[in-house]
Parts: C-alpha cells; sequence; structure tokens
C-alpha cells in the first residue's frame, strides 16, 4: 500500500492510527464472533502487534511482494487487502480471497501481490527469496517482504535463506516480529544466551537494523530505508522488532492462566499498546480529538459489520476437488 505522505507528518500519524486501529477492530471482532463457530478454521490473532504490519507496508508500493506466516490478517489488510475478501475466505466462502479453501492461514491475494502465507513455520521464507530471486533475474523494480516470528531463526531455512539472498543481492527484507514465545516456550529455553539474530544476519551479509516494534514511526523509518536501499540494488535486509501478542497462541481467547507469562509482563506490555500510544501522541499535538476517534471507530465498525454480513451471505464454494487446483484457467 503506497502511503505517499511525507515522513512525520500529521497526515501520516492519522494514516498509521487508522490503519492500527482497523487491524485491531477487526481482529477483535474476529475474537467476539469466533464462538459462533462459523469461522470453521484456526486463526491466529496479532493483536497488540499491529504497529510492524502497518509501519512496513506503508513502505512498499502496490507492485511489491509480502509473504506472510500463520498470523498473517494485518499483514494482508496492511497491504491492501480486501477486508469482505478475507472475513469470507474464513467463513469459507467461495468470495473468500482464496475461494474459501485457505482460511485464516492462507490468504493470498494477487491483486495486492499478497503472495501468500503459510502456517509450517519458516516455511514462507524460501517462497519469499524464490520470490525475490525471480523478480531479480527479470529486473523489475520490485522488493519483497517476508514476515516471521522469532521462532522462524531456529530453523535450518533461516540461515540458507540468508545466504543465498545476500550471494545473490536480492531485493529482499526479511522482517523478524520478535514476540519473544513460540507457542508457550519463551526464548530463554529455546536459544542460547547470548544469540544473537541480528548478528547472525550480519555476518551472512545483509543489512540489520533494530527498532521497537510498537513505534510505528520508528518501523516505518528503518522498513523504508532498508526497502529503498533493496530497490535501488543495495541488497537484502533483516530487520527486527520486539513486540508482543496479547491473545492466545491460536484462538480468540486470552491464556494468562497458563503461566507462562506473567501476569505482570503482560500488563506491562499492555502499557505499550501501539495504538493508544499514537493517539495519545495525535491527541497532545491537537491532531485528533475524542469526537474524531469516535467518528473514525464507527466507521470503522460499519465497515467490519458490512464485511461479516457479506461473508454470511456469501454462497459455499464449488466442492469439486478438481476446481482450484491448477493454475490455468484461474482454476
Amino acid at each position: 500500500m503506497t502511503r505517499r505522505l511525507d515522513t512525520g507528518t500529521a497526515d501520516e500519524l492519522l494514516y498509521y492510527y487508522r490503519a492500527m486501529l482497523r487491524i485491531r477492530m477487526v481482529e477483535e471482532a474476529i475474537a467476539d464472533r469466533y464462538s459462533e463457530q462459523k469461522m470453521r478454521c484456526p486463526t491466529h490473532l496479532s493483536i497488540g502487534q499491529e504497529a510492524v504490519a502497518v509501519g512496513v507496508c506503508a513502505a512498499l508500493e502496490l507492485r511489491d511482494y509480502v509473504v506472510s506466516t500463520h498470523r498473517p490478517h494485518a499483514h494482508y489488510l496492511a497491504k491492501g487487502g480486501s477486508l469482505p475478501a478475507m472475513i469470507a475466505e474464513l467463513y469459507g466462502k467461495a468470495t473468500g480471497c482464496c475461494g474459501g479453501r485457505g482460511g485464516s492461514m492462507h490468504l493470498i491475494d494477487l491483486a495486492v501481490n499478497m503472495l501468500g502465507s503459510t502456517p509450517i513455520v519458516g516455511g514462507s521464507v524460501p517462497i519469499a527469496v524464490g520470490a525475490a530471486f525471480g523478480s531479480s533475474m527479470r529486473g523489475e523494480d520490485r522488493v519483497t517482504v517476508v514476515f516471521f516470528g522469532d521462532g522462524m531463526t531456529e530453523e535450518g531455512v533461516f540461515l540458507e535463506a540468508l545466504n543465498f539472498a545476500a550471494l545473490k543481492n536480492l531485493p529482499i527484507v526479511f522482517v523478524c516480529e520478535n514476540n519473544y514465545f513460540s507457542v508457550y516456550s519463551p526464548l530463554s529455553v529455546r536459544q542460547a544466551t547470548g544469540r544473537s539474530r541480528v548478528g547472525i544476519a550480519t555476518a551472512s551479509g545483509l543489512q540489520t537494523g533494530t527498532a521497537h516494534g510498537n513505534d510505528v514511526s520508528a518501523v516505518a523509518a528503518l522498513a523504508s530505508d532498508a526497502i529503498a536501499r533493496a530497490r535501488g540494488g543495495g541488497g537484502p535486509a533483516y530487520l527486527e522488532f520486539d513486540t508482543y501478542r496479547w491473545r492466545e497462541h491460536c484462538g480468540p481467547n486470552y491464556d494468562n492462566d497458563l503461566a507462562y507469562r506473567s501476569l505482570e509482563e503482560f500488563a506491562e506490555w499492555q502499557t505499550r499498546c501501539p495504538i493508544t500510544t499514537l493517539q495519545r501522541e495525535l491527541v497532545r499535538g491537537n491532531d485528533i480529538d475524542q469526537n474524531e476517534i469516535d467518528r473514525l471507530s464507527r466507521q470503522i465498525q460499519e465497515e467490519i459489520d458490512s464485511a461479516f454480513a457479506f461473508a454470511e451471505s456469501s454462497p459455499d464454494p464449488d466442492t469439486s476437488l478438481l476446481t482450484r487446483v491448477f493454475a490455468d484457467g484461474g482454476e
């Protein structure tokens, strides 16, 4: 989604605020309705992590590729994907972005160059590297961004992908959303003390950078530089953003009762909410007031209600096993 706004202006900050609030409200609506048993697919929410998706995708052009993970809603919407098509996909309807056959973890929309998402940890990374390699071979002015979590950096494909991208000087940006947990396992039981994911990327020959993942302006600034460099032939980059998911690993609920993270830690991260933080900044600068906040929320809620109504009224997909199997003829 092309931002085309002057960096640091009120218009840019309002763009970020609306985009993050929209993603938050969409996912909260999914959580509220999930128990109705009409979305018959596992769903992974990124509530609390919205700033990374919005900040990175704001720096992309429509022609640029995005590849995502099992937690793709924010990336899909931030890249400009259709909200009705996404909700319809969760409902398994023919009007979904994958014809109702993919569900929450398999969002593909070539209209906005969302190449897809995969639930396999690390599975999306070689796909993204391949897409960037193809762009490079065709001489296209196109950048690929691949999102993944900290758990992916424990997979062998992580090193292979970094090495190949650096070797071929590919126009790709690797974006690690470090939310500290792989399902219920913290970094301390998965990665050795002192292991630096950024250091590994640097040693592999990539440009690297870090910023607080709940500061959308910092995310956007770092991503803009990396994407511009990659587009100009400067090679791949690895960016890491610390953030935090609020809800359970898979599903609509909260899971703090499982005691894999403390209530104090959870509460501390809630005080760093990227939306609330930016809202306060906008209010202090007199760029927005409560009436405008309420108007914006109502506008987004109307859009959400319309998307769910569209999904529920849409037809079921053709059950023939031979449809949407082959690429030719749109099937």
